[in-house]
């Protein structure tokens, strides 16, 4: 669809990116129902098989990038507007293909689906059904919502569980598509007392994990010492357990039935055996690619005024 010249004149990256890049309307559509996720689907798969036929046919020297798969929990709290836009805006910048699963609890409110709607990135709004006795382990069903999604409807990527709340750099995704099997580097976070930053994942020698980094001496007993947004592995593991030679073909979920602090280690445990079947990622583990602040502000209500139910009666003159 071009104004002027012929279709050969249109740039590769061009029609990659008009291919995944129009989001679909998930407050108009009806969320995550049959229609609106065959459409998703089939656009994203439209995307990667473009790729792979160019460079068959010798006609461009183009690798196809791997999906990203990004799972967010979120919940409605005051400043949940301000997260997600800023999550937004950095997914927004991530090269395609890429795929946002955003995961709300008990409903999906119209705001959270006016937020997505409006930010141009290829998402699927999706609800937690599952009746939570214990708050703490929202973030957890949640995920697990977005990981039978994943196994479902068989989503060919990397997934990534990335908070809203987080800091990211646009080259922690980058490096997402170089992971084969299971990837994971070091996250910095802010200590409870706020006046100094501690290191927690892996120690790598190459891309080969040989240690892990640790400051809190009651979860010295975890088997891997990894942050919830410190690791990624192929979504194929979820639902091709013949691939990766995984001895039992039980569902891959996060347990709710351990101690604060622990999902992250019991849940790595069922993806891997150990360390041998880690990538450091990126090599040498020598960066920081996102930090986890814990800076949200909790028991804070919205602000009186915020939601205004009708427009205010009131006209002014411009002079």
């Amino acid at each position: 669809m071009t104004p002027f010249g012929e279709v050969n004149d249109v740039r590769v990256t061009d029609r990659l990116s008009f291919e995944i890049k129009p989001p679909y309307d998930d407050a108009r559509s009806g969320g995550a129902n049959g229609r609106r996720e065959d459409l998703a689907i089939d656009a994203v798969s439209f995307a990667v098989e473009m790729n792979m036929r160019e460079k068959v046919s010798g006609k461009f020297d183009f690798v196809p990038r791997k999906q990203i798969i990004v799972v967010t929990p979120t919940y409605n709290r005051a400043i949940q507007a301000y997260y997600l836009n800023r999550m937004a805006q950095t997914l927004r910048l991530v090269p395609p293909p890429l795929l946002w699963i955003v995961v709300e609890a008990n409903a999906a409110s119209f705001e959270t689906a006016e937020i997505l709607r409006k930010t141009g990135v290829l998402h699927r709004h999706l609800v937690c059904k599952k009746n939570m006795t214990n708050i703490k382990d929202r973030g957890v069903h949640q995920r697990n919502t977005a990981l039978e999604h994943i196994e479902l409807h068989r989503l060919d990527g990397i997934v990534y569980f990335a908070d809203d709340d987080n800091i990211y750099s646009l080259e922690l995704f980058e490096s997402l598509r170089q992971i084969s099997r299971f990837g994971t580097w070091p996250v910095a976070m802010l200590a409870p007392s706020k006046n100094k930053a501690i290191l927690e994942g892996p120690v790598c020698n190459g891309s080969q994990v040989i240690g892990w980094h640790t400051n809190e001496k009651s979860k010295r007993l975890r088997r891997f010492h990894v942050d919830m947004s410190g690791f990624a592995f192929n979504s194929t593991i979820l639902w091709d357990p013949k691939r990766w030679r995984r001895p039992f073909s039980n569902p891959i979920r996060q347990l709710d039935s351990v101690k604060e602090g622990f999902q992250e280690t019991t849940f790595i445990e069922q993806v891997v055996e150990d360390e041998s079947q880690m990538e450091g990622v990126p090599s040498d583990c020598s960066k920081i690619l996102n930090w986890h602040l814990h800076l949200d502000a909790r028991n804070v209500p919205y602000p009186q005024g915020w939601v205004i139910p009708k427009n205010l009666e009131a006209v002014f003159s411009v002079k």
